[in-house]
């Protein structure tokens, strides 16, 4: 267990987007950064995906249909890990894990493994290790781009994205890049991990 308490996230600090508006400022904050490192925390163990083929073949229980839609992306992910090593624009992706694992997270974990196979940055983190940080309440879901700005990332209760809450404070999100720094020092490399609790599970169910 890692002995690291999160730092304070207070809403009032922070700008409520919509989920327009979110997607839109990350996508262009994120396609301007050169020579910065951002990352990515995940804890929630099941999202609503929206609009992707994947997870709609996750949900009719077609787990070969998956592995065709990911491996057809295999392209399209060496290229945007080049692009982010020539921009030196470094994606640092944390996937907090629970075992048994969900069906969500199996699906996503092959994702995962692939996007590490094409160059990007990932690392798993078993729950266990932040169960310190926790307590009464788990860990936000986290983009921080280019140690400048600071998405929570807000869902529903039944895991459909419902925008964002944007923190710009200088105090607020250098604290969070020195601990989602410390966490992912922490934690395994997907590769590893993938090959050792997750290649030889039968199929996930329909979910």
């Amino acid at each position: 267990m890692l002995d690291l308490l999160a730092p304070g996230l207070p809403d009032e600090l922070g700008e409520r987007l919509t989920r327009e508006d979110y997607k839109r400022d990350f996508r262009e904050r994120r396609a301007a950064i050169r020579d910065g490192e951002s990352w990515k925390l995940e804890r929630l163990q099941h999202f609503e995906e929206t609009n992707d083929d994947s997870r709609e073949a996750l949900r009719q229980g077609d787990w070969p249909g998956v592995l065709r839609l990911f491996e057809a992306e295999r392209d399209a992910l060496v290229r945007r890990a080049r692009d982010e090593v020539s921009r030196g624009a470094v994606f640092h992706r944390i996937r907090v894990v629970e075992e048994p694992l969900t069906p969500y997270v199996q699906w996503e974990l092959h994702w995962l493994r692939l996007s590490a196979e094409c160059g990007h940055s990932v690392r798993v983190l078993p729950a266990s290790a932040v169960a310190a940080a926790e307590g009464d309440a788990l860990l936000p879901e986290l983009n921080l781009l280019d140690s400048r700005v600071l998405f929570r990332v807000l869902y529903t209760a039944a895991g459909q994205p419902d925008g964002a809450i944007r923190f710009t404070d200088p105090s607020t999100v250098r604290n969070w890049v020195e601990y989602l720094q410390e966490l992912y020092a922490a934690a395994e490399d997907v590769q590893a991990y993938f090959g050792r609790a997750v290649a030889d599970l039968p199929p996930p169910p329909a979910a």
